[in-house]
């Protein structure tokens, strides 16, 4: 489709919506990790490390998917 038409700005919308979601779930996960090693919780640290990580993975994905647009 050529660029401009009404698809095209919805795919944007909704791609700056799941980069939104991704850094919320790093930002959580980050959150999560401080809170588990001020409580002493090795599992909320852990689970606040894991979120992180599947927080980055997808903002990677969604790099790669961006580039493949241009």
């Amino acid at each position: 489709m050529p660029n401009g038409t009404p698809l095209d700005s919805e795919e944007k919308i909704m791609s700056g919506l799941d980069k939104a979601k991704n850094k919320a779930e790093e930002l959580g996960g980050k959150a999560k990790e401080h809170a588990g090693e001020a409580t002493g919780d090795d599992s909320l640290r852990a689970e606040g490390e894991a979120d992180q990580v599947k927080g980055n993975l997808k903002q990677a994905g969604e790099k790669v998917k961006d580039a493949f647009k241009d």
